[in-house]
């Protein structure tokens, strides 16, 4: 969330207008302030078995804000088919894997398994399926042998702060040709 919000000035053709969190204790809620952003919480454990109420919580949010595009950034719920209905086209999120490999959750931990030779991030537009929207672009990092789960969360993280700002520069001024970073 910070790298973007740090990409979002001078020439940048989009601008923040809300940091919104399902996670009162999310960092990036304080650091939103401390840059004078609009931030949010839309706790989801008081909607637990209620996802439709939770996410009409969270269109209301948005709604009162009325950002043009919506960056999901460590925002770790699975959202329905009607949410991602409503803003598809206008929703990206960065994912940890060089997709379509490795949708969902423990993607470094399977790419070491397999015996992979490169990992990396991918940017995408959020559609009704899981991971599964249009891509964007995608940052490689190579495996080493020495990798762990964690040094190779960490070198993909590096990567997915270059490519996630440079993904929406372009996706603001309408262009969806995809950006890749070797």
């Amino acid at each position: 969330m910070v790298s973007l919000v740090e990409a979002m000035t001078g020439d940048f053709p989009a601008r923040p207008v809300l940091v919104l969190s399902n996670n009162p204790d999310a960092g990036g809620l304080s650091k939103a302030s401390d840059r004078q952003i609009a931030a949010a919480v839309v706790d989801h454990r008081p909607f637990l078995g209620n996802r439709a109420a939770f996410e009409k919580e969270l269109n209301a949010v948005l709604d009162q804000h009325q950002p043009d595009i919506i960056c999901l950034a460590g925002f770790m719920r699975v959202l329905t088919p009607g949410f991602a209905t409503r803003w598809q086209g206008q929703m990206l999120n960065i994912h940890p894997s060089l997709l379509p490999k490795y949708p969902g959750l423990n993607t470094y931990a399977r790419a070491l398994e397999a015996g992979d030779l490169e990992a990396g991030c991918s940017v995408h537009e959020v559609i009704p399926e899981l991971d599964a929207g249009p891509l964007l672009g995608q940052a490689r990092v190579p495996i080493k042998s020495e990798d762990t789960v964690e040094s190779l969360a960490k070198r993909v993280l590096v990567q997915e702060h270059i490519l996630y700002p440079a993904v929406l520069r372009s996706f603001a001024i309408g262009d969806r040709s995809p950006v890749l970073i070797p």
